[in-house]
């Protein structure tokens, strides 16, 4: 049964009406709520979707430098700027799908800060038929997949001194004060609400033990027939495990400490060694987990409970279970927590990929245009590459 969020929590839903032919939906997230799935799967039907009256149009899974340009968000440390062009691409775009229902994802909408920002995307979009969908997920398990996403970005803190920062040390901002900008969930809900009115603002809680739930929602919001999004794997997406984000915090301290470029880090670290890790290395069942400590997962899950509160008296159309937000996840009976560690695999690996990327550039007999990526060349080719440019370095010298 489909019902406003007009009490004080948000109502369990069946099946979801679909939008009005016409309408932009805009998932503005927030991140870890399910939005890469998505996006994946959407791209993957980008062709079969106008045969239904949708539209996704981005020319990429991500339009993510639209989405930082549109907010006067910087970029991830070391990447290219993005500038007004990338917005202004994706608007155009968004235009020529003219009355034909479009859906624009990208979870750094939920970065987007002060009202008019918020106001002037809506209306760049159309104004009237822009809806905005915002996926949720409990703290609890968002709290330890964005820590690792912040260490993959250049994050030195380890995770209890992270949880105690966020959670414990007001205002919580520091060291990410993108997190509650992002995850306060009631105040994001209520910044959007006021651009575009509470009726044009959907709230989906993702239920983590149906993996195809989020999938069937979209396709009942769009009128796409079931099953026409299916999920595409992406390895390059993975959480880290406990050992691969502890390496890597531990190389950001040494990178920092040195003074080393933002750019470099860019390219031979999050787009080199970790891009390559996650690639050709999957967990194991015995790789140890980022685990949230006991009083963290019950402030949490307060905070979870609050926040429902909230946007149930905001009015908003609300799909899925809300208790699933405040609830405290069973933790792990564990007779004590090994030690992490890191396999000399996947250190091996991790390094390759900064060779890799050290290396980049088209090789071999290659025809232009169709330029091999670091992963697609074979590791004799590239170390052959290397040697030759530390040979004429050497010569120079």
């Amino acid at each position: 049964m489909e019902t406003d969020c007009t009490s004080d929590d948000l109502p369990v839903n069946g099946v979801t009406a679909p939008l009005p032919a016409g309408t932009r939906l805009l998932h503005i997230g927030p991140h870890k709520t399910g939005t890469t799935s998505i996006q994946g799967a959407l791209f993957a039907a980008k062709d079969l979707l106008p045969g239904h009256g949708v539209v996704f149009p981005a020319h990429s899974r991500h339009p993510m430098e639209a989405a930082l340009a549109a907010c006067a968000r910087p970029a991830m440390i070391g990447d290219t700027e993005p500038t007004e062009k990338h917005w202004t691409r994706l608007l155009e775009q968004v235009e020529a799908t003219g009355g034909r229902t479009s859906v624009i994802s990208s979870e750094f909408f939920a970065d987007a800060e002060g009202d008019d920002t918020i106001a002037r995307i809506v209306e760049q979009l159309g104004g009237e038929p822009v809806h905005v969908l915002v996926t949720l997920r409990p703290l609890a398990r968002i709290m330890p997949s964005q820590w690792q996403q912040y260490v993959q970005n250049g994050l030195r803190m380890g995770y209890d001194d992270w949880l105690t920062h966020m959670l414990r040390k007001a205002p919580y901002e520091q060291p990410n004060p993108s997190f509650w900008r992002r995850h306060r969930h009631d105040r994001l809900v209520e910044r959007w609400a006021r651009a575009v009115g509470a009726e044009r603002v959907t709230v989906v809680v993702v239920d983590d033990r149906d993996p195809h739930g989020l999938m069937r929602t979209f396709e009942q919001l769009l009128g796409l027939p079931e099953n026409l999004l299916q999920p595409v794997p992406d390895t390059a997406n993975r959480s880290l495990t406990l050992a691969e984000t502890e390496m890597l915090r531990n190389l950001n301290k040494e990178f920092r400490g040195n003074g080393l470029p933002d750019e470099l880090y860019s390219k031979l670290v999050r787009n080199g060694a970790v891009m390559h890790m996650k690639n050709a290395c999957s967990p194991s069942p015995e790789d140890v987990k980022i685990l949230t400590p006991e009083w963290a997962m019950e402030a949490a899950a307060e905070i979870g409970a609050e926040m429902v509160r909230r946007i149930g008296d905001l009015g908003v159309r609300g799909i899925g279970d809300p208790g699933l937000l405040s609830a405290v996840p069973k933790a792990p009976a564990l007779d004590g927590i090994p030690a992490p560690r890191i396999s000399p695999e996947v250190a091996a690996r991790a390094l390759y990929g900064a060779l890799a990327a050290a290396a980049e550039s088209p090789v071999g007999h290659t025809a232009p245009g169709k330029a091999r990526t670091v992963h697609q060349t074979p590791s004799k080719e590239l170390m052959r590459v290397l040697g030759h440019r530390c040979l004429k370095k050497l010569r120079r010298r």
